[in-house]
């Protein structure tokens, strides 16, 4: 069991009424668009590390105890991609005692994606949608983060494909990205699921899988990668889809499967005033959604490798998905509804965090 400790000689009840101002401050920070809003909150994360304060009030494992497909993981608690896409915050989000972080996505070139508003709060829902697009700054700028990391934890990089790029360029996008970050990444994550690059989801499709896994198949004995690499698969495929690329997965030298991206199913969020946004969905909605994709490739493979996410707000959220088949669990929308305190919620004295 991994247990949580504050560190550092101070009295439990300054902690409890600094958690208290900085509940109050998310809350500000929530009344400016959401887009903003998330840079803001990133930023103030920052200058609090910067200043030490997140050592006193975040959990420090103690020991490194979970070891997952080969990486040494202090607890099975993770970030999913889009939280930080460029890498610029790896040190403050890893002091907020998360088992592994995963940054981008990042493209071979900058690019600055959909246009905005591309981030809509469905309160009453604890949901969002967005539409972002990839936006980042290009796969040169996250190296150059990478190589300048403090935090000594597990990060892997979720990779994509530039919007103006077309069917075989697509392919030779993840190549690139691939060559330039397998140095410097615990783990590589391929993202063709993402609902807001157009046809991107079309790499779900046999054809394309089998283009682009033996593509990569290539790099991996080419390059002699030895990190995991994990494919991030959509909520919205059939079985037969997921069962195909479970299949080829396995008879090649990739690792495992990312389960899952948003959902575009708009008819999971009771006000129908939504249902016309375009984007992928987020947040407890969908929930239930992704664990029965957990679950049904769990029961086409007892060992293929699982990070699961999607729907992870609460501390029964992150058991249900340990539960539906996943080997550890990355959240997202989860510490943007809730905030930081997610985190001691869910590995506080949580055996299944270990």
């Amino acid at each position: 069991m991994i247990d949580v400790y504050i560190s550092g000689p101070v009295e439990l009840n300054i902690i409890i009424q600094v958690i208290y101002l900085l509940n109050i401050f998310l809350k500000f920070i929530k009344l400016f668009p959401p887009e903003f809003s998330h840079v803001l909150a990133l930023r103030c994360l920052d200058i609090a590390y910067k200043t030490g304060l997140l050592k006193l009030l975040f959990p420090q494992p103690k020991t490194t105890n979970v070891n997952f497909v080969g990486m040494k993981l202090s607890n099975k608690l993770g970030t999913a991609a889009g939280l930080d896409k460029n890498g610029d915050y790896i040190d403050c989000l890893g002091a907020l005692g998360f088992g592994f972080l995963e940054i981008g996505t990042v493209t071979p070139l900058p690019q600055s994606g959909n246009k905005k508003p591309r981030v809509f709060r469905v309160r009453d829902e604890l949901a969002i949608i967005n539409r972002l697009g990839f936006n980042n700054k290009g796969v040169d700028y996250l190296v150059k983060n990478l190589k300048q990391k403090k935090y000594k934890g597990i990060v892997g990089v979720n990779i994509g494909a530039n919007k103006q790029s077309k069917e075989k360029n697509r392919i030779e996008d993840y190549l690139i990205c691939i060559r330039k970050v397998h140095k410097f990444a615990d783990y590589i994550t391929v993202n063709i699921s993402s609902p807001n690059t157009k046809n991107l989801r079309d790499l779900h499709s046999s054809k394309n899988m089998d283009e682009l896994i033996e593509k990569i198949n290539i790099e991996i004995k080419k390059l002699k990668i030895s990190i995991p690499i994990f494919i991030k698969v959509s909520p919205d495929e059939t079985k037969e889809t997921l069962k195909y690329l479970v299949d080829k997965i396995i008879n090649s030298s990739l690792e495992g499967v990312i389960a899952t991206n948003t959902t575009v199913d708009k008819t999971l969020l009771k006000q129908k005033k939504y249902h016309a946004y375009n984007g992928g969905v987020s947040g407890s909605p969908l929930h239930n959604k992704s664990n029965e994709a957990v679950s049904y490739i769990r029961s086409l493979s007892q060992t293929i490798p699982i990070i699961g996410v999607g729907g992870v707000l609460t501390r029964n959220d992150y058991e249900s998905k340990i539960n539906a088949g996943a080997n550890v669990v990355q959240i997202y929308s989860g510490l943007i509804i809730n905030g930081p305190s997610i985190i001691l919620n869910i590995l506080k004295k949580n055996k299944r965090a270990s």
